[in-house]
């Protein structure tokens, strides 16, 4: 029988940061593990440690006990297998759509090489911005210029994709429909995805499973899966199913947002 390996895994993971004011606990004894092609998202208050688990996946930090492993190898830094989207899409402001999407292929060789441009193109097509490849981000919507964030961390095709709140920032309904073109380019190509947010209908849309992390020092204090088959669209939201689920989980994240800490 072959044992099945988890793509992400937090195993007693705590993380304690260094402050004027003294230690900070962000998180506390998380175990959490995740397949391969497995889309979770998580949910917690502000301040609960969700950003700083996308960090110690990735690579960027260390935990202070226990261990991160990703697909069974304890993480010891950034490697390609990874790719990461933030709240703000973080392009360079000079630098073109086609060059912001390349830049991860410049970073590590020096250099692009011509199948790297092609493959970009490829990419930039797949997130509906064919046509905007010379454009400068100055030049494109907000939810263009996220788009083009997601186009560079699919860029090199790994197999674990970070998602810390990526759509936050724009408005109700280009965010709606940035989940929903999400959710097509997971379907074309699944990968592994740990998706942070504050939304629990953008969290029932898009996960497989929903895990609910305490006020700080967090930890996971529910792990459900969404009963919906896919492929999605907005209309799954109304089953009943799903609309018991998004009250359970309501009711979970009421106390941790009344009683928690904020930062």
């Amino acid at each position: 029988m072959i044992q099945r390996t988890d793509a992400i895994r937090f195993n007693g993971v705590g993380q304690t940061f260094a402050t004027d004011s003294g230690p900070l606990t962000a998180l506390e004894s998380v175990d959490l593990s995740i397949e391969r092609h497995q889309f979770v998202a998580v949910l917690g208050p502000s301040g609960c440690g969700k950003s700083t688990l996308l960090r110690l996946a990735a690579g960027l930090l260390s935990p202070t006990s226990g261990e991160t492993l990703i697909h069974g190898v304890a993480v010891d830094g950034p490697h390609d297998d990874i790719g990461m989207v933030f709240q703000q899409a973080t392009l360079l402001p000079w630098a073109t759509v086609l060059d912001n999407v390349t830049f991860p292929a410049k970073h590590k060789n020096g250099r692009v090489f011509r199948v790297e441009r092609e493959r970009a193109r490829q990419v930039i097509e797949a997130v509906g911005l064919k046509g905007f490849e010379a454009q400068l981000p100055a030049q494109l919507s907000g939810g263009m210029q996220q788009r083009v964030g997601i186009a560079r961390a699919l860029f090199l095709n790994p197999d674990i994709l970070l998602m810390d709140e990526p759509f936050s920032a724009l408005d109700a309904l280009t965010r709606d429909a940035m989940g929903l073109e999400l959710l097509k380019l997971w379907q074309a190509s699944p990968k592994t995805v740990l998706f942070i947010t504050h939304s629990i209908p953008e969290a029932v849309l898009l996960a497989d499973r929903v895990i609910v992390m305490s006020a700080r020092p967090g930890h996971v204090i529910a792990d459900r899966v969404v009963p919906l088959d896919r492929p999605r669209d907005e209309t799954s939201l109304r089953s009943p199913e799903v609309q018991e689920l998004a009250a359970e989980l309501r009711q979970l994240l009421m106390p941790t947002l009344i009683g928690g800490e904020r930062s």
